[in-house]
C-alpha cells in the first residue's frame, strides 16, 4: 500500500493509523464478526453530549419523574438500536454535514448503541499528517495532496463494515468520494449555521480550513461558513436521509434548539435508518420471482 499524503512527508500507510494501539492487526478481517469485537468506542475520549441523558442510566432510589424519564429514554434508545441492528447487517453509517460537536457526539453515541466502531475521517487525515496544524498547512500548500489523503481515508473506511464515520467536508466535494459513501448509509446531520459558527469560534480546527478567519468574530465567521456551506450543500443533499436539528426541536415541542439532546437526535437517526432498511427489504422482496 502506498502512502496517502505528499511523498515528501514519508508518512506510512493509513492502516497503521487505523489500527495502531487501538485495535488488533486482524481488525479488518474480524470486523463482521460481532462476537470478536471488543467493546467499541469506550477507548475514545470525546466531549460529553450537550444536555445529554446518560446512556447507561437506571432508576435510583430517588425515583423522581426526571429519573424515570431518563431511564425510559435510555431503554427506548437501546431497544430501537437493537431492532435496527438486525436489519443493518453490519452496514456502515456515514454522517455528513458541517463539522461540529453535535455531529461528533451523535456519532459516538450511535456507535456505542449499535456496537460499531467510531472514526472521524478528518481526525485520521490530521493524524497521518502529523497533527491538526500540519493538516491545515498541507491543505494550504498542497490542496491536491490533501484531497488525495481524504479520498484514501474514505477508501479504506468504506471497505470495512460496522463503522460509524463522521465524514469531513471533503467527502461530499468529489464524485469519487460520494461514490465511496455509497458503500454504506449516509445521513446528513443538518445543524443551523449560527450554531456551527459559535462552535467554530471556540474551536477553529473543526473545519480544518484556512477560509475561516482567526479573529473569532461571529459577524465574520458566519458569512464565511455560509459560503462554504453553499459549496457543499449539493453534496450533502445526496445523503440517504436528513436529520435536522431544527425539525427535531419542532417535533418535540422545544422552543430552543439547545434543548434537543444527543439522545433525541440519535433516536431520529435510528428511525431514519429503520425506514431505509424497511424500504430496502420491501424492494428485495418485490424483486423475488413468484
Amino acid at each position: 500500500m502506498t502512502t496517502i499524503l505528499h511523498p515528501s512527508l514519508a508518512i506510512p500507510p493509513l492502516s497503521a493509523y487505523l489500527f495502531h494501539s487501538k485495535f488488533p492487526q486482524s481488525f479488518s478481517t474480524q470486523i463482521h464478526h460481532r462476537a470478536s469485537l471488543p467493546s467499541p468506542c469506550l477507548s475514545f475520549s470525546r466531549p460529553l453530549p450537550r444536555k445529554s441523558f446518560p446512556t447507561n442510566c437506571s432508576v435510583s432510589d430517588d425515583t423522581t419523574p426526571a429519573n424515570v424519564f431518563t431511564a425510559d429514554h435510555s431503554i427506548a434508545l437501546k431497544k430501537k438500536a437493537a431492532d435496527v441492528s438486525a436489519d443493518l447487517r453490519g452496514t456502515s453509517l456515514f454522517l455528513v454535514g458541517m463539522n461540529n460537536s453535535i455531529k461528533s457526539s451523535l456519532g459516538t453515541l450511535l456507535a456505542d448503541l449499535l456496537r460499531y466502531y467510531y472514526f472521524d475521517s478528518d481526525a485520521l487525515v490530521s493524524q497521518a499528517a502529523g497533527g491538526e496544524s500540519a493538516a491545515i498547512s498541507l491543505k494550504e500548500s498542497d490542496e491536491k495532496g490533501f484531497r488525495e489523503a481524504e479520498t484514501e481515508v474514505l477508501k479504506q473506511l468504506s471497505s470495512m463494515g460496522r463503522l460509524v464515520v463522521c465524514a469531513g467536508d471533503g467527502a461530499v466535494q468529489s464524485s469519487t468520494n460520494l461514490a465511496l459513501l455509497r458503500h454504506g448509509i449516509t445521513i446528513w446531520v443538518d445543524v443551523p449555521l449560527d450554531i456551527v459558527a459559535k462552535g467554530v469560534i471556540g474551536n477553529k480546527s473543526l473545519l480544518l480550513s484556512s477560509e475561516i478567519t482567526n479573529s473569532g468574530s461571529y459577524s465574520e465567521v458566519l458569512p464565511q461558513l455560509t459560503a462554504l456551506y453553499e459549496g457543499m450543500r449539493t453534496g450533502y443533499a445526496t445523503a440517504d436521509a436528513t436529520v435536522s436539528l431544527q425539525k427535531v426541536a419542532y417535533q418535540l415541542g422545544y422552543e430552543d434548539m439547545d434543548a434537543v439532546s444527543t439522545e433525541d437526535l440519535t433516536m431520529e437517526v435510528l428511525k431514519e435508518i429503520e425506514r431505509l432498511t424497511r424500504v430496502k427489504k420491501m424492494m428485495e422482496e418485490a424483486a423475488r420471482p413468484f
